[in-house]
Parts: C-alpha cells; sequence; structure tokens
C-alpha cells in the first residue's frame, strides 16, 4: 500500500487506503504505524478532505474501527 503525505497535520504524516480490503494505514510522526480495518473509500475520502485530520481522525476512526500496529 503506498502512503501519500498528510500536509499540515501535527498527528500523522502520512496514510493509505486498499479499496480492496478497506484497510486504512497510518503513519503518525511518532513513526508507529496502524492498520485500521473496515475503513470504506468513502470514509478515507472523508478524512482526506477533512479540514483538520487528528480532528476527524479523533471523531470518525479512532476508536470506531479494529485496529493493530504494523
Amino acid at each position: 500500500m503506498t502512503l501519500d503525505p498528510i500536509d499540515g497535520s501535527s498527528v500523522a504524516s502520512h496514510m493509505g487506503h486498499d479499496p480492496a480490503s478497506n484497510t486504512l494505514r497510518v503513519r503518525f510522526h511518532s513513526g508507529r504505524e496502524y492498520e485500521y480495518s473496515g475503513v470504506s473509500p468513502e470514509d478515507h475520502q472523508a478524512l482526506k478532505n477533512a479540514p483538520s485530520f487528528g480532528r476527524h481522525f479523533g471523531q470518525f476512526i479512532r476508536g470506531k474501527y479494529p485496529h493493530r500496529e504494523v
């Protein structure tokens, strides 16, 4: 999965999405990466377009989808 840079986020540096498996991968500034299962392309696009990555991620992704550190 290709991870694209996230401009202007103080929370995360990169993210990518695999629409075939509905998996979102986020690389945080700490260097840790997590995969979130069941994230639809629409939810990924909403996160990508959000004015604040951190706020949107905290409200709509974190704690809402199963995840694992990779």
